[in-house]
Parts: structure tokens; C-alpha cells; sequence
């Protein structure tokens, strides 16, 4: 075991890696519906391995932690700018009335119960699961104007505090917003969800894309005698409303031709049909005969993701954009925005920067995609020159400070490079070809980065982590208990009888403020349905950042 522990302690680096590999194992273990993750694996890996008492230089903790704020600042970019207009002003508000909440409860039980400044801001940061908060506390406390072992301590204090509240704060949030949130609205959350999807669907038709994820399928008919002389439009507005079938190629005696629009039905044609199995397989299909055709049916439908990049279409509904761009031959399959799925009701509203996952014809896609904004097809691509140099330069530009009192006051390293990150991940969504960093490599960015910087700071604090236990350990959980569920209640009652937000968008709201994507989850499993998604996504953006500055507020001007 001596051997181990001085083989750490010479190479750092190893006992990080070592910390990421048991991390993230822990990480994908799940306990019922709660699953650890990443972070807070790597966490409790590096609490463990750093009994050892290993020196971890601080360099190797803050290039982690840039890499960590750059991806998240690029992933969330667009969300985050968006969330400046005026139509979100009421979403806006919630969110801040869930933040400052969460700093008022968690002042007030620091006050009464006598915590340090560290703890206080790792209470905040574990009690409402928000590792960017953990992060930028704890590069805070790198700054702070005391000596050198003063500072080391208090970042310590904070990761300590954050390890014993977040597992709470996880399985209190996961509980409590699915579950009680509804009924603090008297309201029953699937009816909720299922009346707003209703709503949502009224007067809108959106024939020229699926308003849900359904398989697709293609398959070959024999045209009837009774379709013969009628247009392929005309053809494909003979199912039911929602059942969209397109026919894009016809067998016309030897030849196979592309079918357009107008194309019209002569006797003997041999039609593929393109649409979900649902459609094809009703009794309102026209075509009764199926045959075998493999050399028709093999169309090349390719997959892509199409980036709204278009400031005409940011702001509209889907069954808009379908009408408007009139697209024929691709089926909408995925809607994501900062990497999270949306729901795609006919109603729902794009932005700019979201990702339409699409599959159908390349000549159509990319017609489509030049009226959006442009095409992304598979490619592991990254530009790590422009990754670099965003970096350097948000750190430079948030180098400058100005002390008052002893506090530091600017948008330090970090603060700079989420700017870089936020500010390029924006640009690219309304220039696309600035900025060639594909959203699996700013996820690697963000995951690595915030694993590899927790596990730096696991190591450091793994010390003194017993010594917290027994000294805050029940009235820390007791504060971390207010501090995570007096947000929501607040926000609940703020946001559904004075605000009369929808209940299930409310709720993801709330899901979103605390940064839990646990929660999030549980709430989409218990309304049967992705409409908490739609409070989800600003209120994780916007959340994200007024949580870590202000668990960074309660670091720099604590005691």
C-alpha cells in the first residue's frame, strides 16, 4: 500500500486519472432512479484516493476548469442570449425569483447555524446540485486576499460541503418537484401536460413535418386504377390529417423517376410511399397493393442536423416553418436545443441555434437547409486552434480587477473564458460557419473539464473530510434540506397562481433553476410526457450562471 501511496503522491496526474476512471464508474451506477453521475463520482473517487495526502498542482485544477466553462459557455450560448428578449421576461423572473430564494435561505441558515464562508457556498452549490456553482467558488477561493493555507482551506470547506448536500439535494429535488409540486397547483401533472399538448395542437397543421417521434418506414404499391390521372400531391393528401406520407419515386414501366409535386399517376406506375408505420398500415391508405421493388424502395435518405440559424424563422412554430419552407422528401425525427431534447409539437417555438435532426433526400435537405440556416452531416471534426484561442483570449480579457476592501472585483479567468464560450457559441448560431466545433466535442469539453477540475479539488480536500463530517455533518443536511425545497415552493406558487404559468412547464422550470437533470427526468416520466422540457432549457442556461455567481457572492464577501 506504501508503495501506491508514494507512487501517487510522486505523479499527481495518476492519482487524477485513477480518481476519473473510479469516478466514472460510480457515476453510471443507479440506485433506483438516482444515478450519481460524473461529477459527483469522480467526487467521491478523489475523497478516497486522496487520503494518500497527494499534491495537486494548482495549474493542472484551473486548465480543467477553463476547459470546463468555455464548453458549457459554447453548449448554452445561444439559449442564453435568446433568453434576453422580451417574450421571456416572465420565465426570466421565476428564475430569479428561484435563485434568490436559494441565496436568502442559504444566508439565513449560515447565520443561524455559524457556517464559514466555504460551507456556506458549497451548501448552495450541493443543496441546488449545481457543479458550475462548485467550480466557480472554488477558483474563487484561489483569489481571495489571504494567505496562501487560508485559501487552500476554504476551497476545501466548499468541495467538503458541496460532497455532503448533493446526494441530498439530488434525491429531495427528484422527489419533491414530480410529486408534491403538483399538488401545491392542485392540478394533476399528466391531465396538465396532456391538455397543454392539446392546446398546443389546436388550429395548426403541420403537414410538411411529423409533430412526434414515430418510426419511419418506406414501401413499394402498385397504383390503383382510381389514383390514375391524380397529381402526387393530390395522392398525399389522402390521409388523415397527422398522417403524413410523402412519394418521391415511381416505377414507370423500366425506368425509375424522381417524383415531384405535380408529377401525375399514369395507369401501371409503381409507387414508393415514405411515413410512419402508422400511416401506411391504417385503413385510410389509399394503396392496397404492396409489392416487392428492393431497387425503388432503396432511396439514399441520409441523416443531418439542420442548425436554425435563419432570424426570420427564430420565434416561430414548427407547423409555421413546415408551411412556410414547404418541404417535401425529409422527415423531422429529433429537436434539441443546448444538447437537451425538445418536445416538437406543432406549436412548439424554435430558436436560433436549435437542431432540427432530420433524415430524407440530400438534394431536399439541402435546399431546406439554406432557408434554415446549414446542414451538419456526420463528422468528428474540431477546431481546436479557434478552442485555444477562445480560451486565451476570455482569460485575458477577464485578468483585470478592481479591489475594494480587500475583494476582488472583475469577471476573473474563468468569468472570461464562460464570456469566450457564450459569446462564440451565439456567434455560431447565427453565422454558421464560424466556429467548427461539433456539439459531442463541446460536451467532451464540458464533462472532462468539470470531472477533471472536481477531481483536482477532491484530491486537495480528501484531508479533511472526515473532520467535516463530524462537525457539521446533521446540521449541514438540515440547511441543505431549506435550501432545496424553499426555492421551488416559492417559485411554484409565484409562478402558477400569480404568473399562471402552464403546471408542467412550471415545473421544468423549477427542474432547470436547480440545474437537475434527475429531476427533469423523473418529471418526464411521471407526466408522460417532454413538456417539463420546455421550462427546462432557459431556466438551466440562465440558472447555471446566477447560481455560480452567487455561490461565488457568498464565498467573497463571507468572513
Amino acid at each position: 500500500m506504501e508503495t501506491i501511496a508514494n507512487t501517487l503522491r510522486g505523479n499527481p496526474e495518476l492519482a487524477l486519472f485513477l480518481s476519473l476512471a473510479i469516478g466514472y464508474t460510480i457515476g453510471n451506477l443507479r440506485v433506483g432512479s438516482f444515478e450519481p453521475g460524473a461529477v459527483l463520482g469522480t467526487l467521491f473517487a478523489a475523497l478516497l484516493v486522496g487520503q494518500f495526502v497527494i499534491d495537486i498542482p494548482d495549474a493542472m485544477k484551473s486548465a480543467f476548469f477553463l476547459m470546463f466553462m468555455f464548453g458549457i459557455g459554447f453548449r448554452t450560448g445561444p439559449e442564453f442570449f435568446h433568453s434576453l428578449r422580451s417574450s421571456a421576461f416572465v420565465q426570466l423572473g421565476l428564475i430569479l425569483v428561484f435563485a434568490l430564494t436559494a441565496l436568502i435561505v442559504t444566508w439565513s441558515a449560515a447565520r443561524a447555524l455559524h457556517f464559514d464562508r466555504g460551507t456556506t457556498a458549497g451548501l448552495l452549490a450541493g443543496a441546488q446540485t449545481n457543479s458550475t456553482a462548485l467550480g466557480s467558488a472554488t477558483s474563487a477561493a484561489a483569489r481571495l486576499n489571504i494567505d496562501a493555507s487560508a485559501r487552500t482551506r476554504v476551497a476545501s470547506e466548499v468541495a467538503q460541503a458541496y460532497a455532503l448536500t448533493y446526494v441530498l439535494g439530488v434525491l429531495l429535488s427528484v422527489w419533491f418537484v414530480p410529486n408534491v409540486g403538483p399538488r401545491l397547483m392542485g392540478v394533476n401533472l399528466r391531465d396538465s401536460c396532456r391538455k397543454y399538448e392539446r392546446q398546443s395542437e389546436s388550429g395548426t397543421h403541420a403537414d410538411s413535418m411529423n409533430s412526434a417521434f414515430r418510426a419511419l418506414t418506406v414501401r413499394a404499391y402498385r397504383l390503383p386504377a382510381t389514383l390514375v390521372g391524380k397529381s402526387v400531391r393530390e395522392v398525399e393528401t389522402q390521409w388523415e390529417s397527422g398522417q403524413r406520407v410523402i412519394i418521391p419515386r415511381i416505377r414507370r414501366g423500366d425506368s425509375v423517376i424522381e417524383a415531384t409535386a405535380t408529377t401525375q399517376f399514369r395507369a401501371g406506375d409503381v409507387i414508393v410511399a415514405a411515413g410512419r408505420s402508422s400511416a401506411l398500415v391504417a385503413d385510410a391508405n389509399p394503396l392496397k397493393e404492396e409489392v416487392n421493388d428492393p431497387a425503388l424502395v432503396d432511396m439514399p435518405f441520409v441523416p443531418a442536423d439542420l442548425v436554425l440559424t435563419n432570424s426570420s424563422l427564430g420565434g416561430q412554430s414548427l407547423s409555421y416553418i413546415a408551411e412556410h419552407l414547404g418541404a417535401r422528401g425529409i422527415f423531422l425525427t429529433d429537436l434539441q436545443r443546448g444538447g437537451r431534447d425538445m418536445p416538437f409539437l406543432q406549436s412548439t417555438v424554435i430558436e436560433r441555434g436549435d437542431v432540427l435532426s432530420v433524415t430524407g433526400n440530400r438534394s431536399e435537405i439541402d435546399r431546406i437547409a439554406a432557408e434554415v440556416g446549414y446542414a451538419v452531416y456526420p463528422s468528428a471534426s474540431t477546431d481546436i486552434r479557434l478552442v485555444a484561442a477562445s480560451i486565451f483570449l476570455g482569460a485575458v480579457v477577464g485578468l483585470p480587477a478592481l479591489v475594494i476592501g480587500g475583494v476582488r472585483l472583475g469577471l476573473s479567468v474563468s468569468g472570461g473564458v464562460l464570456l469566450a464560450g457564450l459569446t462564440l457559441g451565439y456567434l455560431r448560431s447565427i453565422k454558421p460557419k464560424f466556429g467548427g466545433i461539433p456539439n459531442p466535442s463541446a460536451i467532451l469539453l464540458e464533462s472532462l473539464g468539470l470531472a477533471g477540475f472536481i477531481g483536482c479539488v477532491g484530491l486537495q480536500s480528501a484531508p479533511g473530510i472526515v473532520t467535516q463530517i463530524r462537525h457539521l455533518g446533521v446540521p449541514l443536511l438540515l440547511a441543505a434540506t431549506l435550501v432545496t425545497l424553499l426555492p421551488p415552493i416559492v417559485t411554484i406558487l409565484v409562478g402558477y397562481y400569480v404568473a399562471h404559468m402552464p403546471p408542467g412547464v412550471l415545473l421544468g422550470l423549477c427542474a432547470g433553476s436547480g440545474t437537475s437533470a434527475p429531476t427533469l427526468a423523473a418529471l418526464q416520466k411521471a407526466a408522460d410526457s417532454k413538456v417539463p422540457t420546455l421550462g427546462y432549457g432557459l431556466a438551466c442556461a440562465t440558472g447555471n450562471v446566477l447560481i455560480a455567481l452567487l455561490a461565488t457572492l457568498l464565498l467573497t464577501m463571507g468572513n
